[in-house]
């Protein structure tokens, strides 16, 4: 993974945001823990691991890997804003033995720690647990850094079409 690449681009794209809504001088942190969550939620929507309830099948891997990428960019918002952009990151994509419900319901544990601590060592564990989640779901390293490519694209287009 480039996630050296990926941390400058999330930061660039961030900054263009702040700048054009004029949030400089905002504290975004809580917002961006709340914007993660609720893509959390988006994403276990469309794969529908909880649904025991209903039959229909999981959406499109497309549409999984674009909610996928919506994550990834939230969690890289929220290491730059605690300064973690600049850190040796070594993650493993190795499955966690979880299912994909278990691997959703550590994340939003995840989450809450790394809300409540800021810590380094917290934002690891909340970035190494999502991409095992990527694991779970057959998403690859290479695919999800096309498509945050991709997306981040998107992102910038909605800027300027102001979305």
């Amino acid at each position: 993974m480039q996630f050296e690449k990926l941390f400058r681009m999330q930061q660039a794209l961030d900054l263009h945001i702040e700048e054009k809504h004029e949030l400089q001088d905002e504290e975004l942190f809580n917002r961006k823990v709340l914007a993660l969550l609720v893509e959390l939620g988006e994403l276990a929507n469309e794969t529908r691991c909880f649904k025991f309830w209903s039959i229909k099948p999981s959406s499109e891997k497309d549409v999984i890997l674009e909610e996928f990428v919506d994550g990834v960019h939230f969690i890289l918002s929220l290491g730059i804003e605690c300064g973690y952009q600049d850190l040796h990151y070594s993650l493993t994509n190795e499955p966690s033995g979880l299912t994909v419900s278990e691997q959703f319901l550590l994340i939003y544990e995840k989450v809450n720690i790394f809300k409540n601590t800021k810590s380094d060592v917290d934002f690891k564990k909340l970035l190494e647990t999502y991409i095992q989640l990527g694991t779970l779901l057959g998403i690859t390293y290479e695919e999800l850094e096309k498509a945050y490519f991709e997306k981040n694209e998107v992102n910038y287009q909605r800027q300027q079409n102001n979305y």
